[in-house]
């Protein structure tokens, strides 16, 4: 079993690196991006054929994956495909590199999926965003970790220093990470103050599973934090 989901594994990131990769991309180059070797990328190569993805090319020349058969057909308009480029563009910002990489792998699948004139037009988009990303200070704990928590609803157990160099160690349910250009923010509710409250990322020192489950209470605490959030900020309220 094990070995079977290793094979899936690997066979995905070779379809993954075929869709980002500029074709046609040599053997080699695959081979050492996906951490193979050639015979074994050969091998890969037919595998992936049989099961239905039409990959053009040959070993000396160079492989182009020219249909996805894994993936539905899709269209988009020129705008709508501009716009989905500018915002993985935008993931680079944001100071969280796995963020980003996610980003640009699910764009090359849907990109893989588009009809050959708009394929053109993502490759030759016009529009471009180009700003001066201020540096943020790294997070130190495993965002992995973390990320998974706020999906899963289980609780983290993290060592804090807040902003008076104060350390406490609690343990808080994850509701939902906030990106902005100065900091990366968590939004929890700390089961030591039992309220909400706001954690600068990067001044966690350290966290890991807490093993307890807060599902499916998660969409109602984060309404109960929209109304109190719509309370004290009476100037942000919808009119009617």
């Amino acid at each position: 079993m094990a070995e079977d989901m290793a094979r899936t594994d690997r066979l995905m990131r070779l379809m993954e690196c075929l869709r980002r990769l500029p074709a046609p991309v040599t053997a080699a180059r695959l081979a050492d991006e996906t951490g193979v070797s050639l015979r074994q990328l050969y091998r890969d190569i037919a595998t992936l054929r049989a099961g239905g993805a039409l990959i053009d090319g040959a070993a000396g020349v160079g492989y182009t994956l020219t249909e996805d058969s894994a993936l539905p057909p899709q269209s988009f308009s020129r705008l709508e495909i501009e716009a989905l480029l500018l915002a993985v563009a935008e993931l680079r910002h944001m100071g969280d590199g796995d963020l980003s990489r996610a980003g640009e792998a699910a764009m090359a699948r849907i990109i893989a999926t588009l009809p050959e004139r708009q394929s053109q037009q993502a490759l030759h988009a016009v529009m471009r965003s180009f700003r001066e990303t201020r540096q943020r200070a790294r997070p130190v704990i495993d965002m992995d970790m973390l990320r998974a928590a706020c999906w899963d609803e289980t609780s983290v157990v993290m060592t804090y220093r807040d902003l008076q160099d104060r350390v406490t160690q609690r343990e808080i349910w994850p509701l939902a990470l906030s990106y902005s250009d100065q900091s990366l923010m968590l939004l929890a509710h700390c089961r030591m103050r039992q309220d909400f409250r706001l954690f600068h990322v990067h001044r966690i020192i350290c966290a890991s599973p807490g093993g307890s489950s807060f599902r499916p209470r998660r969409a109602g605490l984060l309404r109960e934090y929209r109304r109190r959030w719509l309370e004290e900020c009476p100037e942000h309220k919808r009119s009617g």
